[in-house]
């Protein structure tokens, strides 16, 4: 019997996330601080998108934050390739949620 993706063991990541992972080096998915704060109004400005509501989660990559996520909704990067990074960011903030 194949299995469904919501059957599959947790512990095992997609392929096209380990390539990511590969791909991009370090990826830091953390909540964001208030140090934070310019970064993350710049994204907002850039994305053309309102502050995200509610505690931040944020992704960084090369050492600058590119995605940040919160209750209301999740802004990027409009200039970088963050589609991975987004979904990444989703799935950890859920487990913060649900933990």
């Amino acid at each position: 019997m194949e299995r469904t993706e919501a059957q599959r063991p947790a512990d095992r990541r997609p392929a096209a996330l380990a390539r990511t992972i590969r791909e991009r080096g370090a990826i830091v998915i953390r909540p964001a601080t208030p140090g934070d704060e310019g970064a993350i109004r710049r994204l907002a400005a850039l994305a053309s998108r309102p502050w995200p509501d509610g505690e931040l989660t944020v992704v960084e990559t090369g050492g600058a934050i590119v995605a940040a996520i919160g209750e209301a909704g999740t802004i990027a990067d409009p200039f970088q390739p963050t589609a991975d990074l987004i979904e990444l960011l989703a799935l950890r903030a859920e487990q913060v949620r649900a933990a």
